[in-house]
């Protein structure tokens, strides 16, 4: 369990790296068989992701395939991958997946404006998508943190996010050549920190393995305090992640000797 988390300990690292998993299909060239596919891979012998992290256009079928109830929640993007669509367009797309089933809606902010100097850009849009994003659905903000590169935007955009009261605050598409990394993580934690500790934090791509997870664990703990994580407060996005999750436990599971970090 994630409260019980040892770091010391590769299958507890690995639990708890499941239960704070979005298993994600954002592949340019997505199907509908694969979405499923991957729906099906969200639920293991050692238990359930936290969500799968899917487009738009699949959330019905996704919802469809899992139920209403489900431990599994369902998330997707809106003004993804860009950022540059205009608010009213994704206003309406957040309406739409959230009518479909989507529970959790990942928004990237206009970060190319907001590199430009327009933070208002920003506020509108988070502004607009919150007012969206009815409870119990909740919002999380992309920052494209590799794409900001200065610290201090980093740390300002997470301010803005978080003042205009997004849930979690996440640093990337995936789709660029600089996504999750502990640099961008503990301006991101800090800002939460400053913020009060009650929204959450989103890492996402190139976290492959289980000792990946392990390193902002571990940043969390130091930043935020002992039992902060939880599918609640943290998610990683990834689609490899869950191979060497599975792998640990099993190697684990089975007895094996591990081989730790």
């Amino acid at each position: 369990m994630v409260d019980t988390m040892d770091l010391d300990d590769p299958k507890s690292v690995a639990a708890a790296a499941l239960a704070c998993l979005d298993l994600t299909e954002l592949g340019d060239a997505a199907t509908e068989e694969a979405t499923l596919k991957l729906v099906g891979r969200s639920t293991t012998d050692y238990g359930a992701t936290a969500a799968v992290c899917i487009w738009p256009r699949f959330v019905a079928t996704a919802r469809a395939r899992l139920g209403q109830g489900a431990p599994v929640r369902i998330a997707t993007v809106v003004n993804f991958p860009s950022g540059d669509l205009p608010v009213d367009a994704v206003v309406a797309e957040t309406i739409r997946a959230i009518a479909d089933g989507a529970d959790e809606i990942d928004l990237v902010i206009p970060y190319r404006a907001f590199i430009q100097g327009d933070e208002q850009a920003v506020r509108a849009m988070i502004r607009s998508v919150r007012a969206a994003t009815k409870a119990p659905a909740r919002l999380k903000t992309i920052l494209e943190t590799g794409e900001l590169k200065d610290p201090e935007l980093i740390a300002r955009a997470s301010e803005i996010a978080l003042d205009e009261g997004a849930d979690f605050i996440k640093t990337s598409t995936g789709k660029v050549s600089v996504n999750a990394t502990p640099e961008a993580a503990r301006i991101m934690l800090e800002a939460i920190r400053s913020a009060g500790g009650k929204a959450g934090f989103k890492p996402a791509g190139g976290i492959r393995t289980v000792a990946d997870a392990r390193a902002y664990f571990a940043l969390c703990d130091e930043i935020m305090g002992r039992g902060w994580v939880s599918p609640e407060t943290f998610r990683f996005g990834a689609s490899g992640l869950l191979g060497d999750i599975l792998a640990t436990l099993e190697d684990r599971a089975s007895g094996a000797q591990g081989e730790g970090y």
